[in-house]
């Protein structure tokens, strides 16, 4: 039997709740993105990041790169692994939109995979992008492309709750 491991660190800094109710929801992402404030630990744990570049109102894009520690019993790299991209980069597009000390969270998350992804597949960008702004409920829509190959690897969309600030 051969055996791999994989050791991988993250940025355990603690959040200031005040800081996080001052601040309007594209700053908190952007202050991620630059390093600022920590990135949670999920991107860490499978390997993805915001990109600086492109934090906007509205609309972020993540960058995450398959391996080995991903794979499903098949062989390819596990849904879970574009799911959690998508619903990531979704998600950081809607808290772009929120104002100070507003929250939201996933009600629904729908995925459709298109191809499957390779454990060699390089880089995958993820835009997430919101499509709608109510002010109770979000929809938000994302894809999972190939950075060097240009493929379309899947798609997804979700609806986020917006929770009001205090």
């Amino acid at each position: 039997m051969t055996r791999r491991s994989r050791t991988y660190d993250w940025d355990a800094r603690p959040l200031d709740p005040a800081l996080l109710t001052r601040l309007p929801g594209i700053e908190i992402i952007r202050m991620i993105a630059r390093g600022d404030l920590p990135a949670p630990s999920m991107a860490a744990t499978l390997g993805m990041g915001l990109l600086l570049g492109e934090v906007e109102e509205g609309r972020v894009v993540f960058e995450g790169e398959p391996g080995d520690h991903v794979l499903n019993p098949l062989g390819t790299v596990h849904g879970g692994f574009a799911a959690t991209l998508l619903d990531s980069a979704m998600g950081c597009a809607v808290h772009t939109m929120l104002p100070a000390g507003a929250g939201y969270g996933t009600v629904d998350l729908k995925v459709s995979f298109l191809r499957p992804i390779l454990r060699d597949a390089g880089m995958v960008r993820v835009e997430g992008k919101v499509i709608n702004a109510g002010r109770t409920l979000m929809l938000a829509e994302g894809r999972v492309v190939g950075r060097d190959d240009g493929k379309l690897y899947a798609h997804g969309t979700c609806t986020c709750f917006v929770q009001a600030g205090k």
